[in-house]
């Protein structure tokens, strides 16, 4: 479940991209903060901190603003620089205890899928109506109890209480298949070659005729 994370941040009237570049230099983090019919509040966050908290799925933040009374937030959208990872801008929501979110939880595969079978994973993650302070960290899937044929659709799932899914429970989460053959596989290396060699033929045929 969501551990709470306490970050001080600090309220800001700077905005556009020179002021967030300076925050960045300062090694802090633009954010933004939305919820509860109250105007954005515009806010500064401490870089490594906010790094290291923003790591978990669906983190849940104890904000301590210019020392006012902390507030809880869940991270709404998080921007990161594509080449260094590092955060540049987040946006984030207001909760209260008892209050239910909606958030997106990982799927967690466990257990060892044997050789004659193969995994198809139609759903990586999957959307839970859920209290803010208790967010699973994931929902975990047995895979190593599925037989060849099975289907496992949200309606399966064994999901941690309190929580409910949100969409069609007929929803397919997974399946699984047999594993191809070797003859299988020799097929389709055969089938692979002999198109790739037929491609340039083609292609010369092609020119010729123009």
């Amino acid at each position: 479940m969501s551990d709470e994370l306490k970050l001080v941040a600090e309220s800001r009237n700077e905005f556009g991209k020179g002021a967030a570049r300076r925050i960045r230099r300062a090694n802090k983090v633009p954010a933004v903060i939305y919820g509860h019919g109250g105007d954005p509040i515009h806010i500064t966050l401490p870089g490594h901190e906010t790094l290291l908290a923003l790591r978990t799925a669906n983190a849940l933040l104890t904000l301590v603003i210019d020392g006012a009374e902390p507030e809880l937030a869940l991270p709404k959208q998080v921007q990161r620089d594509p080449i260094t990872g590092f955060l540049e801008h987040v946006d984030l929501v207001i909760v209260k205890k008892g209050e239910k979110v909606s958030v997106e939880v990982p799927l967690l595969i466990t257990g060892t899928i044997k050789e004659d079978r193969i995994l198809v994973q139609d759903q990586q993650a999957i959307t839970l109506e859920v209290e803010a302070t208790n967010i699973p960290a994931h929902v975990e899937i047995d895979g190593g109890a599925l037989q060849v044929g099975d289907q496992i659709t949200a309606a399966d799932l064994k999901l941690p209480a309190g929580a409910v899914f949100a969409g069609d429970p007929e929803e397919l989460i997974l399946s699984i298949a047999p594993a191809p053959t070797t003859e299988e596989l020799d097929a389709e290396l055969d089938a692979a070659v002999a198109k790739a060699g037929d491609e340039p033929a083609e292609a010369a045929s092609e020119e010729a005729a123009e």
